[in-house]
């Protein structure tokens, strides 16, 4: 996932991320490093955040929109 990736290309950190989402740093930690895998709540929860298609956070396409 590019989890990292956008967090990083917005200037924030994994701590930032994981209060503003109301989550635990380990959790996106674990996402992150493929531990474990998120599920579809979480990953509406992240692409909404971002404002990035699912899509793209699994990698299945480099292109960012959302579908709306």
């Amino acid at each position: 996932m590019r989890l990292r990736e956008l967090w990083e290309q917005k200037g924030l950190s994994q701590v930032k991320v994981a209060m503003d989402l109301n989550m635990n740093q380990n959790s996106i930690s674990r996402y992150e490093t493929g531990v474990c895998e998120a599920d579809y709540k979480t990953l509406i929860l992240f692409a909404d955040y971002y404002q990035v298609s699912i899509d793209y956070i699994l990698g299945r396409t480099d292109k960012r929109e959302m579908n709306k």
